[in-house]
């Protein structure tokens, strides 16, 4: 079973919609699939009491305790790949989640305020040494912007076609439509273009996932490769504020 956890200090970053988008296109693709909420907010809860279909299942699981034990569970059931999404922040939650996981993705948005807060998250990814990769979204249809924060995420520190999966993801009605509607974009308008971006997320994920050079992971140089765990669900504010600054000064 594969794992995969979307992540990011930054509320607002549309990680629940790009859950159930990617969980959708992954059961289309042959998989089975669950969804495991960590965020209180209920977000994907609320989506699976408007939809009509029982499939995907969304887990409510609150207490980072419990994940390990979940995922066995959903594993032995013949489950192929469950989806996480974590709450904004860093909780416990959060960390068990990503401990866990064969792939993070950061969920970001072409702003500084975005990029700056991937630093939280990133120091504990690199702390499991986890593969990760960014995914710009909610993104204009054009501009300099995207570009400059592409380049931002990947920088020197990565090679960018390693950590900022493509293609991106524009800001498109029918996102927020099909969730108010119990769906992902791929069933509300399967032809779409929002539905054509994620089934190519989808194809970039898979390759990701299918290349297994989990011991070549892009390095961040502000961040220490050795950490005692468990990791405290909170972040050093000295180490947090100088990965922010520096980030911050390759995003300007």
């Amino acid at each position: 079973m594969l794992t995969l956890v979307l992540a990011t200090q930054k509320g607002g970053s549309g990680k629940s919609t790009l859950a159930i988008g990617l969980a959708l296109v992954a059961m289309q693709a042959g998989h089975t699939v669950r969804l495991i909420e960590t965020d209180s907010q209920g977000t994907l809860s609320n989506w699976q009491a408007r939809r009509s279909d029982a499939e995907p299942i969304v887990e409510p699981v609150y207490n980072g305790r419990e994940i390990e034990q979940r995922l066995q569970s959903l594993e032995r059931s013949g489950v192929t790949l469950t989806i996480i999404d974590t709450a904004g922040g860093i909780t416990a939650a959060t960390t068990e989640a990503i401990r866990y996981a064969d792939l993070c993705l950061i969920p970001a948005r072409p702003s500084i305020a975005d990029i700056e807060a991937t630093a939280a998250t990133l120091h504990v990814i690199r702390a499991w040494r986890k593969p990760f990769a960014f995914v710009l979204n909610q993104t204009p249809l054009r501009g300099h912007r995207i570009n400059e924060a592409a380049n931002a995420l990947g920088n020197e520190m990565f090679d960018i076609a390693d950590v900022v999966a493509q293609p991106f993801i524009v800001m498109r009605n029918d996102h927020q439509d099909a969730l108010s509607a119990g769906l992902a974009v791929t069933e509300l308008a399967p032809a779409g273009k929002s539905a054509e971006e994620l089934r190519g997320l989808w194809q970039w994920i898979e390759t990701k996932l299918n290349i297994g050079e989990q011991n070549a992971l892009p390095a961040v140089d502000e961040l220490p490769i050795v950490i005692e765990f468990p990791i405290a669900s909170e972040i050093d504010p000295a180490m947090f504020l100088r990965a922010r600054a520096r980030t911050a000064a390759l995003a300007s």
